[in-house]
């Protein structure tokens, strides 16, 4: 059996026995998914013409399974692949021919989109991938499209005709650059007539696509081509000298590690405040060896202005990165801060005279001029996206796009697509119009919100609560396995996200579990540089940490207790408030703070000294912040009432404790729920609206306030106490 180096073999003979055909593509879609090396997130497409059952006339029938718009190789399955008559698919040729005869090609091209519909098999509702003739109009029963990085740096090279015969002799022919669609899969068609022993056909600045009648053997003619590519590459690689003299050599070095963290963690809330100015970003830090060292490079200015080259890269990463010549030896933050924003003034104004020069009279108009992905010697790569998972795709894409020009360079000269193709992929009608089918983004999308005192009770229901609504969450407690719980939970109900992990917290994904301590200063500004290598900044932070000391038998608070009670439930907020309003004046994008007083903050109560005094000093320290960092941010409070049920202030020998207090029978074998249900039981009815007040009913709250369904709202707290008339203000 053939070895593979640059590429992993991952089928098994016995699996794919088990499957029917159908089946037998996802698997096959899946393997080459699984290994990015082979195509990148969301890219490529893989089909097979299988026999059908014609639900109309029972006649078998030939039907093209093929992957449909959108979804990803790797977790693909039967649902994300289209199923079309391929008589019908063949029977378009005529009716685009017809259209573009009569001058109309581009519209053509578009109008064949829409016509895929007609001929779909069985009322499958996946809509179709514009690729879709490619696969069709190949002999193969079996296709694999894929972009791998070794096959593109052959795709984008200068010579690239020339080398494809180098490196596959006449098993891989080639067709200069198409965009995607009818007549790229017309050209491959009489490509293939043509040669009948070819099996693969170069896609200049694109990719590549392989064919055979057997799915297996397909799946091997795919990797045995990359890795005769892979393995070109490395040869002349190596003979050029490796990664000593990749991309001309190194210009710049590389910061030491613990220096290069905090660079990025002051300077990157800063940077999403100035590239966020018209929809919010979130990042992702790459940082590793292969990034630097193209960084740092000579040559990094100038490939970096040329582009990328596939368009699966740039749609993600747009025409170009921003590449800041910055000298980390030599020049100190202010100067980095300097030239980041000069050098987004100048990537604004060339988006826009990009823009300007190749629009064309029906183009959507233009996007956020803003980049995606920022380089910056001795840092490292910063990219941006809508949410986490965005972000670091657009990383993966442009790891793609550094490892396609290291290749180019090394056996040739790397080349990007010309500005006036690029533009009409990238505003691309059919593009336009898959975003606009896009759902609407949810409330909460794009923001990062901080739960402290996420481990338990009120916290962890509003970390829950908040993420529904689309926010990224940091789940903070002392008590750090905790905040990882709270976390774990909301990523394993939304997904990890795909990508590269970046710098920062490994595998960060929609939540993150930081420990924190609010009494200590030093421990909140790492915990919110952790957040700024995590996510490039944060918009809004509740505080939900608090203390409750009981009495000691004497009926007294000991000293302290008393000062612990009052740095917890008032100064620890304080603290945060302070630090975080560094970071929002530096990122000067509006924000929320809400902190947690009590109802008792206004009832006098015998017993509870201590904690009342406290919540009412919070209640004041909401004012006082509200006027402080007005107008950046606005301050606000919730006030429970007493919540029992889900609370961590209510430990077993508590409520034990109250109810003994007020005279609620118990046994002291009872289990606690009962117990809880008790005493939530009689604070209830104590309320007008009779009903146990829960932490649930505390996230609601905070969720009205970190959001901005309240925008006009700061320095008030909102009482959720059931209905506790001893509380109305007076």
């Amino acid at each position: 059996m053939k070895t593979f180096k640059h590429v992993s073999r991952l089928w098994s003979d016995s699996e794919a026995a088990k499957l029917d055909p159908v089946a037998r593509l996802v698997y096959r879609s899946n393997k080459l998914g699984e290994d990015q090396r082979i195509t990148n997130t969301g890219g490529g497409n893989t089909s097979s013409k299988l026999t059908e059952t014609d639900p109309l006339t029972g006649r078998p029938v030939e039907v093209l399974w093929v992957k449909g718009s959108g979804g990803d190789l790797r977790t693909s399955t039967r649902e994300n692949f289209s199923s079309l008559y391929q008589d019908k698919l063949v029977g378009l040729q005529a009716a685009y021919g017809a259209r573009k005869d009569n001058g109309l090609k581009s519209r053509a091209e578009d109008d064949m989109v829409g016509m895929y519909a007609h001929a779909t098999f069985n009322l499958n509702p996946r809509a179709s991938s514009i690729d879709t003739p490619l696969h069709s109009f190949l002999p193969g029963r079996h296709v694999d499209h894929m972009h791998p990085n070794a096959i593109i740096s052959v795709a984008a090279s200068r010579n690239c005709e020339r080398l494809t015969r180098e490196i596959f002799g006449g098993r891989m022919a080639y067709v200069p650059w198409m965009r995607p669609g009818f007549e790229l899969g017309l050209a491959m068609q009489a490509i293939a007539r043509a040669n009948p022993a070819v099996r693969a056909i170069m896609m200049g600045q694109h990719g590549f696509i392989s064919w055979d009648d057997d799915d297996k053997a397909c799946y091997e003619l795919t990797l045995s081509l990359i890795e005769e590519a892979a393995e070109f590459i490395e040869t002349r690689y190596q003979a050029k000298g490796g990664h000593a003299k990749a991309f001309g050599g190194a210009r710049y070095q590389t910061l030491e590690a613990g220096r290069r963290r905090a660079v990025l963690a002051s300077v990157l809330p800063w940077l999403r405040g100035r590239i966020s100015q018209e929809r919010r970003f979130i990042g992702t830090v790459q940082d590793d060896e292969a990034i630097l060292r193209f960084v740092n490079s000579h040559d990094a200015p100038r490939l970096a202005a040329l582009g990328t080259s596939c368009p699966d890269h740039f749609l993600r990463t747009k025409i170009q990165p921003l590449y800041v010549d910055w000298n980390p030896q030599a020049e100190d933050e202010a100067a980095l801060r300097r030239k980041l924003a000069e050098g987004l003034d100048r990537y604004r104004a060339n988006y826009k005279a990009y823009y300007d020069a190749c629009r064309r009279p029906d183009s959507p108009a233009m996007r956020d001029p803003n980049p995606t992905v920022v380089l910056i010697p001795g840092l490292g790569m910063v990219a941006w996206g809508k949410d986490k998972s965005e972000s670091r795709v657009t990383a993966e894409f442009y790891n793609c796009a550094v490892e396609v020009m290291r290749g180019a360079e090394a056996i040739d000269e790397y080349v990007a697509l010309p500005l006036q193709e690029a533009f009409d992929i990238e505003y691309w009608q059919l593009e336009e119009a898959k975003l606009r089918r896009m759902p609407p983004e949810k409330e909460l999308a794009r923001q990062v919100v901080l739960v402290v005192g996420a481990g338990s009770g009120i916290g962890r229901e509003t970390a829950l609560r908040l993420s529904k609504e689309g926010a990224h969450l940091v789940c903070v407690d002392k008590n750090a396995e905790a905040a990882a719980a709270t976390a774990r939970e909301i990523t394993d109900r939304l997904g990890q996200g795909i990508g590269v992990a970046g710098t920062g917290i490994s595998g960060c994904g929609p939540a993150i579990g930081l420990g924190g301590d609010i009494l200590d200063r030093a421990s909140i500004r790492a915990m919110l540089d952790q957040v700024a290598l995590a996510y490039g900044g944060f918009d809004s932070i509740c505080v939900t940490a608090g203390i409750f000391v009981p009495p000691d038998t004497s009926g007294r608070i000991p000293d302290d207790k008393w000062a612990l009670t009052f740095s917890l439930n008032v100064t620890g907020s304080y603290l945060v408030a302070d630090e975080a309003f560094r970071t929002w004046k530096d990122q000067g994008l509006r924000g929320n703070l809400v902190l947690t007083t009590s109802a008792n903050a206004v009832v006098a109560k015998k017993g509870s000294v201590a904690y009342d005094t406290s919540k009412a000093a919070a209640n004041h320290l909401v004012r006082e912040l509200a006027m402080e960092l007005a107008p950046l941010v606005r301050v606000n409070g919730v006030a429970p009432a007493t919540v029992v049920q889900g609370s961590a202030m209510f430990p077993r020998d508590r409520v034990i404790a109250s109810l003994a207090k007020y005279g609620i029978p118990y046994a002291d074998d009872e289990a606690t729920e009962s117990l809880t249900s008790k005493l939530s039981r009689f604070y209830a009815d104590r309320t007008l609206t009779k009903n146990p007040i829960t932490p649930a009913d505390q996230a609601e709250a905070y969720f009205l306030l970190a959001g901005n369904r309240l925008a006009k709202t700061t320095g008030q707290v909102l009482t959720v106490d059931g209905g506790l008339h001893e509380a109305f203000l007076r």
